[in-house]
């Protein structure tokens, strides 16, 4: 491949639609939570409310051959002191360290944050992603079965994961 894939760095406003543009290219696959079509204006709207936010939220990028390849996004789901992580990369960003990359970057955004628990959710057969999370530290909590329903009227599974940055 000859797209170099950038350092990651915190995602700008002009970065909030190579955010949605990964969401809507990866959707398709069933990997994330949006489906395909995603709904652009919602992606736009939550992405650009995380680039503009206070800590800990935080917003990172990496740059695939000049354009968004995938981003990690952290956020707090309440006054738990617990950050939510969210990550999509594009096909040509996988298996070159990106995300692994990412994920360092949150990580220790959260450690430099007093953050003590960062939480996931990922599909049950997401093998990679789960491999992904397993390697840095995340352990599986819970299950949430058949807890999401499709638009074709699936259920999906999740597994709950977290990693626990501070006794």
């Amino acid at each position: 491949m000859t797209d170099e894939i950038g350092a990651p760095r915190q995602a700008t406003p002009g970065d909030v639609e190579g955010m949605v543009d990964v969401v809507a290219i990866v959707a398709p696959e069933g990997s994330l939570g949006a489906q395909h079509p995603v709904d652009r204006e919602m992606l736009r709207e939550r992405y650009g409310a995380g680039v503009a936010a206070e800590h800990p939220t935080g917003v990172w990028v990496v740059d695939v051959g000049g354009r968004v390849g995938g981003f990690a996004l952290v956020f707090p789901p309440g006054p738990t002191g617990v950050l939510d992580l969210a990550m999509a990369l594009l096909p040509e960003a996988r298996g070159r360290g990106a995300g692994r990359a990412l994920l360092d970057t949150a990580l220790a955004h959260a450690r430099a944050n007093d953050v003590h628990k960062v939480e996931l959710e990922a599909w049950v057969d997401n093998a990679r992603a789960i491999a992904l999370y397993t390697a840095a530290g995340f352990v599986v909590e819970g299950v949430r079965r058949d807890h999401y329903r499709r638009r074709d009227g699936s259920l999906r599974s999740t597994l709950l994961m977290a990693v626990h940055l501070a006794d």
